[in-house]
């Protein structure tokens, strides 16, 4: 068993870009994942955890010799020791957006097994990487003051300063208390107005609040994912937004892109690869409010059928109200692992947006047994969306497109795009 090198420094010379905001590094035939520097780089780091096995975490702590794409941090509270929310602050955005690049290729290369060329693409709005984030999820602490987790980290930074949230987003939030151990949904929607909401804390099981491993996390997650109460602070709780000429009125806590130009740009991709003509059958699962099914709607016509499917009632009650005008648009509140192989066919596309974890076998399989000539896939996760790929791959599918967004500047996250036939 190797040594634990915990709080040891060593120099470094950084390597290639690795998934979660990292690049990685080598030391004495470990490897040595080091936030905070960019390849090329020569830092001395610092290590942050080690848990044995052949690889640590560590911080970059001070800079050697500094890549050419390096520039002063954007946000003062994420670097070594803070928060975990800008990984990407000390880089320039074109270097931010190659090594997202780099990483998704990489994905693929490894989960699907395919060679891709990969640019990842700048969305509207983005400016200097600053100001995009229409939505943030803040922490609070056990003192009552709203802030970000830190890295890998139940502690809360208690300072607002985090650069990606539009302006005024955090306005007067330091100086009020909040419920401990509770979270803030600040929303500023379409029309500019802030909704902040305080949610009660999440009844975490003694597993969750004990165990350091992956079965605690999964109960805190499962914990934070179950119906908590809701007190609206600002604004009216119900958040306005649009894309196009259509407006949608949902809860400010209810999922929406963060970036102010991620839901029209995705929309428009998708209805350019849909393939869709009048009187088509398609399926918008993990559909949300319906942004997806409003473009398919376009494409089919009233002769045509967009069958929409999203687990969240609330999310299906919002969408039934945007799209009460489109007869040929059905959304039904259900999980799609459980309808998936009952849904109405011939089905000519499917369009699928699932969460962070990916789609997964059960429902890749359930879609190429329906007979879906086309799949637009959607991922926030470059390792569960090359896995997902893979999976199509195997069921026949051919890749023909991928496409991927800088939803998330100054951070290691990137959304992915990909159009598959058969």
């Amino acid at each position: 068993m190797s040594e634990n090198w915990f709080g040891l420094e060593f120099d470094l010379r950084l390597g290639n870009p690795g998934h979660g905001g990292l690049c990685v590094a080598r030391h004495e035939g470990r490897v040595v994942f080091v936030r905070h520097g960019l390849p090329g780089e020569l830092v001395r780091a610092r290590v942050t955890e080690d848990r044995g096995g052949s690889f640590c975490r560590a911080d970059a702590v001070e800079v050697l010799e500094a890549s050419a794409d390096r520039v002063a941090p954007l946000c003062p509270i994420s670097g070594p020791g803070g928060a975990g929310c800008c990984d990407y602050s000390h880089a320039t955005p074109a270097a931010g957006r190659s090594m997202k690049a780099a990483v998704v290729a990489e994905q693929l290369r490894r989960l699907a097994g395919l060679e891709w060329d990969v640019e990842v693409e700048e969305l509207p709005g983005t400016g200097d990487g600053t100001g995009w984030r229409t939505r943030v999820r803040l922490a609070v602490d056990g003192q009552g003051a709203a802030g970000f987790h830190g890295y890998r980290s139940s502690a809360v930074v208690t300072e607002l300063a985090c650069p990606q949230a539009v302006a005024g987003a955090f306005a007067g939030l330091a100086e009020q208390s909040w419920r401990p151990g509770g979270e803030l949904q600040v929303t500023v929607d379409a029309d500019g107005t802030r909704h902040v909401v305080e949610i009660e804390p999440a009844r975490i099981s003694q597993t969750g609040r004990r165990s350091p491993g992956r079965r605690g996390a999964m109960a805190r997650r499962a914990a934070s994912a179950r119906p908590r109460r809701e007190r609206v602070a600002f604004g009216t709780g119900r958040a306005v937004e649009r894309v196009g000429e259509r407006t949608w009125e949902l809860s400010a806590t209810g999922f929406w892109q963060a970036h102010r130009g991620a839901a029209a740009a995705y929309s428009d991709a998708v209805g350019q690869w849909s393939g869709l003509t009048p009187g088509d059958t398609a399926w918008d699962l993990y559909g949300g409010v319906g942004v997806f099914a409003a473009e398919l709607a376009s494409r089919v016509g009233e002769r045509g059928l967009v069958m929409s499917v999203e687990s969240g009632r609330g999310a299906v009650e919002d969408g039934r109200r945007a799209l009460g005008d489109l007869g040929q648009v059905q959304l039904r509140a259900d999980r799609v692992e459980t309808v998936v192989g009952e849904l109405p066919g011939p089905v000519r596309t499917v369009v699928l947006d699932p969460p962070r974890a990916g789609a997964g076998r059960e429902v890749v399989e359930a879609v190429a047994a329906a007979g879906a000539e086309r799949v637009v896939h959607i991922g926030c996760d470059p390792a569960a969306f090359g896995r997902d790929v893979g999976l199509y791959l195997a069921q026949g599918y051919r890749l023909e497109q991928v496409r991927a967004f800088d939803a998330f500047p100054l951070t290691h996250h990137v959304e992915c795009l990909a159009l598959l036939t058969r």
